[in-house]
C-alpha cells in the first residue's frame, strides 16, 4: 500500500509540475505592465527581492559624512535627472513614465517608514538603498547606476533621499536648480 501511495503521490506532483511548466511555456501568465502579477507571484518576488538585498547589502559600509551638505547639492543634482521621472518629486503623486511603470515604484518624496515589507534600522536602510541604486532590481525598472556613477555619486544620492520626504516642493526646486545651473555653467566652459 505504502509503494502504491508513494508511486501515486509522484505521479501527481509531476504532473503538476508539468502543468505548471506547459502554462509558462505556452506564454498563459500574463506579462503585461499593465496586468499586475497575482499575490502569490507578487508576495513571491517581494520575498526574494527582500532577501536577496538584505543579504548583499550587509557588507555594504556608510560613510561618516552622509550629512554634508555637499552631498544633498550633488545628490540632488542627479536625483532630479535620474530619479524624479520614477520616484517623483515633492508636490507629485505620479508622472506619464511613473504611471505605466509595474510594480509601481515608490514615491521617495514621501515618506516610506520602511524599505520594502520590513521595518530597518537606519543604518541598514541606507545599505539596501545604496545597494539597490548601485546594483539596480531585475525586470522593474530600475537600472543599475554603477555604470556611470562611482560609490560617492551613490552615496549623495542616498543622502539627498534620505532627506527628501522633509523638503517642500520649493526647497526641493532650489536645491536641485541650484546645482543644475552650476553644473552646466561648469560645463560650458570646457
Amino acid at each position: 500500500m505504502k509503494l502504491r501511495f508513494g508511486g501515486l503521490f509522484a505521479a501527481t506532483v509531476l504532473l503538476t509540475i508539468g502543468a505548471v511548466a506547459g502554462w509558462f511555456y505556452g506564454g498563459f501568465y500574463p506579462i503585461g505592465a499593465d496586468v499586475p502579477h497575482n499575490r502569490l507571484t507578487y508576495s513571491l518576488l517581494e520575498l526574494i527581492r527582500e532577501q536577496s538585498v538584505a543579504r548583499a547589502a550587509r557588507h555594504v559600509t556608510v560613510p561618516e559624512d552622509m550629512d554634508n551638505p555637499n552631498r544633498l547639492l550633488t545628490g540632488g543634482a542627479d536625483y532630479n535627472d535620474m530619479c524624479a521621472q520614477c520616484h517623483l518629486k515633492p508636490g507629485r503623486t505620479a508622472s506619464d513614465f511613473s504611471v505605466g511603470l509595474y510594480p509601481a515604484p515608490p514615491n521617495l518624496a514621501v515618506k516610506q517608514g520602511d524599505i520594502g515589507s520590513r521595518n530597518y534600522s537606519e543604518t541598514e536602510a541606507l545599505k539596501r538603498r545604496f545597494w539597490i541604486i548601485k546594483h539596480g532590481i531585475k525586470a522593474s525598472g530600475m537600472p543599475a547606476w554603477k555604470y556611470h556613477h562611482d560609490d560617492e555619486r551613490i552615496w549623495s544620492m542616498v543622502a539627498f533621499i534620505e532627506r527628501l520626504p522633509e523638503l517642500s516642493a520649493v526647497q526641493y526646486q532650489i536645491l536641485t536648480a541650484k546645482n543644475n545651473s552650476a553644473e552646466h555653467t561648469s560645463n560650458e566652459h570646457h
